[in-house]
């Protein structure tokens, strides 16, 4: 009889491992640094309102080498903004929750280009991401953030 008791629960605790190893994983956390594809670039990311927004606040290199002063947002489309400095810009990312725990979408500014693209964040991993920003939703492109202190 107890032999028949330890393997009843033996084949529960089997079935309950495998249930919880299919499982859907939990919403990773997107709040935190993280380092830009290119690793020229910090973005941190906080919660605004049920939004993720992002802010630049670090660059590998500060400084425009033909000033020799710290880089502004030259390329903005917008004139007035073109002098404000580059790091601390108030929003680069302004994303609400997508289709999937893991995915927001919204908008994103590319200082390289000075232009706002719509796109999305996913979380790929607990510590990796995939910002893709997109021209009409059919020119696309992406790159891989990784969690950064």
């Amino acid at each position: 009889m107890n032999i028949r008791r330890t393997m009843a629960a033996v084949s529960v605790s089997a079935l309950t491992l495998a249930a919880l190893s299919i499982a859907p994983a939990s919403a990773a956390d997107p709040f935190g640094t993280w380092l830009t594809g290119d690793q020229k670039g910090k973005i941190r990311i906080v919660n605004c309102g049920g939004a993720l927004c992002g802010n630049l606040i670090w660059l590998a290199e500060p400084i425009d080498p033909e000033t020799n002063k710290p880089k502004t947002d030259n390329k903005n489309a917008d004139a007035g903004k073109r002098e404000r400095p580059l790091l601390g810009i108030p929003v680069v990312l302004n994303m609400t929750p997508g289709g999937t725990p893991d995915k927001w979408d919204g908008q994103v500014y590319n200082s390289r280009d000075g232009q706002t693209y719509s796109g999305s964040f996913t979380m790929t991993g607990p510590n990796t991401a995939e910002l893709k920003g997109c021209v009409a939703a059919i020119f696309c492109k992406s790159e891989t953030w990784t969690r950064s202190n």
